[in-house]
């Protein structure tokens, strides 16, 4: 059958509109923690433009920080709190214009007011994601009377632990379990007793984790009995039916971390391809699909209304102060202090 040249001609028009669209979606560069390429996080940004942004992924923030300082260029980046007043000092970052920011007004103002998201008067991050690092641990193997931070360190689990190759957040876990007074500016002392501890666990972890999905399949097959994770990682592994669960007494030890999306002076695409993409990011559409399907608690506040009300309360996001009043909070840690613990933390990892 023949067609009309005016209907073969239309119809590559359409074709060309949707390979331009689908061509300027995928010029933004996001740099990510892998995993956060979910098109549920974004949808607003895909029915725009036609397709998703590119992504490039980082296993840590201190690779990521790395990589950007040696001249590394993306759009927008994914760091979370404690990481900012570095990547300022480091003129990594481009202000943030909340006036651009359509659903700025809707985000928790406890999740603004956290330290790194404005610094000095001026906003450089966009609140996006927040949540829980605590031991996660396998119900059928570990009674829930004996889990503890310094379960960890019984040489009964040689081999069975895991805990993330990220020196921050290794030193968070052994200032939860040595009772150091603060996580951000630990005296010589206090850092000696977390440097031993993690020095005590280092026989029994079967491996440093760098992928989160590495922690959920080694604690699906029973590989491990424990590992130091997130929120994602233990509905992932109960949605498995797996019997596991996050150990989540303040008493004994739990983390708490604000995330959010940050504007890279290196950046090259037009502001409001940016900003549209943040502006889907912080919706109340992403907003309810983190809670139902990643676990993780999100900023902007519509999305506490529209979500499954069994879950927010299952994970602790009803009560937002209480959620970070009791456990530890990652913030930024000094400097000379951060040094020190990559320098220790590589040793440790070696055996010494």
């Amino acid at each position: 059958m023949k067609l009309k040249t005016s209907t073969i001609l239309g119809a590559l028009a359409i074709t060309g509109l949707a390979t331009s669209a689908l061509a300027d979606a995928a010029d933004l560069q996001v740099f990510d923690w892998s995993g956060y390429e979910d098109p549920g996080f974004f949808g607003a940004y895909v029915e725009k433009y036609g397709g998703p942004p590119s992504y490039t992924y980082f296993g840590s923030q201190e690779e990521a920080f790395t990589k950007l300082q040696s001249g590394f260029e993306a759009d927008l980046a994914h760091p979370c709190s404690d990481a900012v007043r570095k990547w300022v000092a480091a003129d990594l970052l481009q202000p943030i214009d909340t006036s651009k920011l359509t659903n700025w007004d809707k985000l928790l103002p406890q999740i603004k007011e956290v330290d790194g998201i404005t610094i000095d008067g001026t906003t450089y991050m966009v609140p996006f994601e927040w949540g829980n690092t605590g031991l996660i641990y396998r119900t059928d193997m570990i009674s829930g009377d004996d889990i503890s931070l310094q379960l960890l360190a019984d040489p009964a689990y040689q081999g069975k632990i895991a805990i993330p190759d990220a020196a921050s957040s290794a030193y968070a876990l052994a200032a939860l379990a040595t009772g150091v007074s603060s996580y951000t500016d630990m005296s010589d002392e206090e850092f000696q007793k977390a440097s031993d501890f993690l020095r005590a666990i280092h026989p029994n972890v079967r491996f440093y984790w760098s992928d989160a999905g590495q922690l959920d399949q080694a604690l699906a097959s029973g590989e491990v009995e424990m590992g130091w994770g997130w929120n994602q990682s233990e509905l992932n592994l109960i949605w498995n039916e797996t019997p596991a669960v996050m150990m989540r007494d303040v008493n004994k030890g739990i983390a708490t971390w604000v995330c959010g999306y940050v504007h890279l002076k290196s950046s090259k695409q037009p502001v409001e391809q940016v900003y549209d993409m943040l502006n889907a990011l912080t919706s109340e559409a992403s907003g309810k699909y983190i809670i139902e399907s990643w676990g993780y608690a999100h900023s902007n506040a519509d999305a506490f209304k529209s979500a499954d009300q069994e879950l927010i309360e299952t994970y602790g996001f009803a009560d937002v102060d209480s959620f970070f009043e009791g456990s530890l909070f990652f913030d930024a840690v000094k400097p000379e202090l951060e040094a020190k613990m990559l320098k220790e933390f590589e040793r440790i990892k070696a055996g010494f």
